[in-house]
């Protein structure tokens, strides 16, 4: 579902991203770890093409994100193609980034209405079973400045997933809430996990989580995957001595 082919990114002199290879099987919960500055939320930039990389290739379903195919040679991709591509994949970022002026439900249906050209009235069907799925059917009337962070984390998950990605990416999507509202966050997530066949690429410091959710934990350190397996393997017997020392900070 997801192949970075020799991916580098650089920000100046800084090298974030260096010859990176890595994919992620249809269906399959990846979750990277690492240190702050390892490059784990520049690979999800560049799946949203909120970044473009500087040597390499991205494919998503199997199609080429930011190239395309013209007359037997790969080129750089037009922003319709790059558009088409990008509609199989949702984001869910750190901050809610929801719409203060509209309220949960049109919040859910404004994109599939807009950019998928979905009928109205289904939009709106779609959005109150995720709502439900997310525990916020009674709030579909409310702004989001009448919710918690922890309610609206939950609104731009249900946003995302009315798209109908093929894939959901998490970029941290508890660091930005109080403590006790983490534990909702990551328990519909985890529902989500269990009970559908999205693919999930997910960044995140919570180790347990990460156990749970994952069918596979890439550990990333100066940008690249120094070490991955299933979560048994790499939380419970690491190779690496820089996973082991990540680990025995975090856990």
């Amino acid at each position: 579902m997801i192949r970075f082919d020799k991916v580098t990114k650089r920000f100046g002199t800084n090298t974030v991203l260096d010859s990176l290879d890595f994919t992620v099987s249809s269906g399959k919960h990846v979750t990277l770890i690492g240190p702050s500055g390892s490059g784990k939320t520049t690979i999800l930039r560049l799946l949203m093409t909120l970044l473009k990389p500087d040597e390499g290739t991205i494919k998503v379903g199997g199609q080429y994100l930011t190239h395309e195919e013209k007359g037997g040679k790969l080129v750089p991709a037009g922003e319709k193609h790059t558009r088409e591509v990008r509609k199989k994949i949702g984001m869910v970022f750190q901050q809610f980034n929801l719409f203060p002026n509209m309220k949960v439900l049109r919040n859910i249906t404004e994109a599939p209405v807009h950019v998928l050209g979905m009928d109205k009235d289904a939009a709106e069907e779609r959005a109150r079973d995720l709502l439900d799925l997310v525990g916020l059917t009674e709030h579909l009337d409310k702004y989001p400045t009448q919710l918690s962070g922890g309610q609206q984390q939950r609104v731009a998950i249900a946003r995302a997933l009315a798209m109908r990605p093929q894939v959901l990416l998490l970029d941290e999507v508890t660091s930005a809430l109080d403590p006790e509202l983490v534990a909702g966050v990551l328990d519909v997530l985890r529902d989500i996990a269990h009970t559908t066949d999205i693919t999930m690429l997910c960044v995140t410091h919570e180790m347990n989580f990460a156990r749970d959710i994952s069918d596979d934990v890439l550990m990333f350190d100066a940008g690249r995957v120094i070490e991955s397996g299933s979560p048994e393997k790499i939380f419970t017997e690491p190779e690496h001595e820089r996973t082991r020392e990540f680990l025995s900070a975090v856990l």
